[in-house]
């Protein structure tokens, strides 16, 4: 059975060893994924009574428009907002899911030796995009649905579905179902310790947020991204899981 320390000590091994690379892919994640706590929160207060000087001349404005001209803005908003919606979702599959999966492959490899920067486009080659791409949008749809129902089932269903962008990692051309219930095999009684493990880096992200992010950058980020790995690289050793060798 696996601990926490273990696992964390592997991950900082591992990360040392690589050290720019796995800062660079720590960086892509936390961008696609906004988990950098980088950020100004002392200018917190500045920015509400800058926003509601704001809304008043906005709606100030608003009061001089004809109705004609509020239902042509009406629109215009509502027209750049969808679009703006519209293009995130097809980023996020498109782009930032297939990149995840490759980022994830990066530090998997990485648990072992030295990690190269081309691993980045292992989701974009050789025919596995397709395949990366339906899988990943089943994950965050079925997780969707589970969060629509309540926070806490959404949350676990986040640590059963945990292992499906490694399993991508190794084995891109695996059915969505099988890729979906292998990590929910995988996590079978460790989505609890998991989690812990996550709660266990709190301090870090803490101090993350009193150096603006900076921290979180250059040691946080890839130490837990390592860690991740490392628990991934533990619990397949009791699955089978067709390594992808091209």
């Amino acid at each position: 059975m696996w601990t926490r320390s273990e696992l964390k000590a592997r991950g900082k091994a591992a990360f040392k060893a690589n050290t720019f690379n796995c800062i660079l892919v720590a960086l892509i994640l936390a961008v696609m994924f906004g988990s950098s706590t980088a950020g100004g929160g002392g200018s917190a207060y500045n920015s509400v009574s800058n926003g509601s000087d704001f809304s008043t001349s906005l709606m100030n404005v608003w009061d001089g428009l004809s109705s004609q001209a509020r239902v042509g803005m009406s629109a215009a908003v509502l027209g750049i907002t969808t679009s703006v919606g519209l293009l995130g979702i097809l980023l996020t599959f498109f782009v930032f899911n297939p990149l995840e999966v490759s980022c994830r492959r990066f530090f998997f490899l990485n648990s072992y030796s030295p990690a190269n920067l081309d691993e980045l486009k292992y989701s974009f080659s050789e025919g596995r995009f397709q395949g990366v791409v339906k899988t990943m949008f089943f994950k965050d749809l079925y997780l969707f649905l589970w969060y629509l129902c309540f926070i806490i089932p959404g949350l676990v269903k986040t640590y059963s579905y945990k292992m499906v962008p490694y399993i991508l990692a190794e084995d891109p051309f695996i059915d969505y179902k099988d890729a979906i219930n292998l990590s929910r095999e995988m996590m079978n009684g460790h989505k609890w310790r998991a989690f812990v493990l996550d709660l266990s880096f709190i301090g870090w992200y803490l101090l993350s947020a009193l150096t603006l992010g900076i921290l979180h950058i250059f040691y946080v980020g890839p130490y837990t991204c390592a860690t991740d790995a490392e628990l991934y690289r533990t619990l397949r050793q009791q699955y089978v899981v067709a390594p992808d060798q091209a």
